[in-house]
């Protein structure tokens, strides 16, 4: 997606979890702002790890685990949307600073969404914070679910498989659409005003 080079939007402060600094994990950063029961920052770098290298996705990957309000202002300022969204994905762009060169992007998870849609598809939290990672990922790769005719969500679909999980988002997300309450997901793009949307609906 071409426009405005962006920085991302993360500036963390705290504890962190990063993964070594070698020539696979690329140091990842996993920041838990709400705690999620049953997975620490060190589960979800050793699964960010694991997601990030079966997708094929090269250079360090960043997670925020946040709360609704926090996703509700990154979602209004990248997408011009003023509600709060399940996931938000921020990929690197080309020509930033020399630390960022290494950088596959940004990923931002709201917890309390995560918490409802584990409690609605009967699996525990920290499964669903996985699952809304994996798909994160796929959007940092360059998968757009919204104009690829299905190409994201059969990759998703044998990567989740692969990784253990239940239902991929986007599997999950058609099989409800004749439902009124529907599991939703979204992209934050490089250029807020022609931000894809990761979530099945506006």
């Amino acid at each position: 997606m071409g426009g405005p080079q962006l920085a991302l939007p993360f500036t963390f402060v705290g504890s962190t979890s990063q993964g070594p600094e070698n020539e696979e994990s690329e140091r990842n950063v996993v920041v838990l702002q709400k705690k999620v029961a049953g997975l620490s920052e060190a589960a979800l770098d050793r699964f960010l790890l694991r997601a990030r290298r079966a997708a094929g996705v090269r250079g360090s990957i960043t997670v925020m685990v946040t709360g609704s309000a926090a996703m509700r202002a990154l979602n209004r300022q990248f997408r011009g949307k003023n509600k709060t969204t399940d996931v938000l994905s921020f990929p690197s762009i080309s020509g930033l600073s020399r630390a960022r060169v290494e950088s596959a992007g940004e990923i931002a998870i709201s917890a309390e969404i995560a918490a409802e849609n584990a409690l609605r598809l009967g699996h525990p939290v920290a499964q669903e914070i996985k699952i809304l990672t994996l798909h994160g990922i796929l959007h940092l790769a360059g998968f757009d679910h919204e104009r690829d005719n299905g190409q994201m969500a059969r990759k998703e679909m044998k990567l989740r498989r692969a990784l253990g999980l239940p239902a991929a988002l986007i599997e999950r997300t058609q099989s409800a659409r004749s439902r009124p309450h529907r599991t939703k997901i979204e992209k934050a793009g490089r250029r807020p005003e022609v931000a894809s949307k990761s979530r099945s609906s506006a």
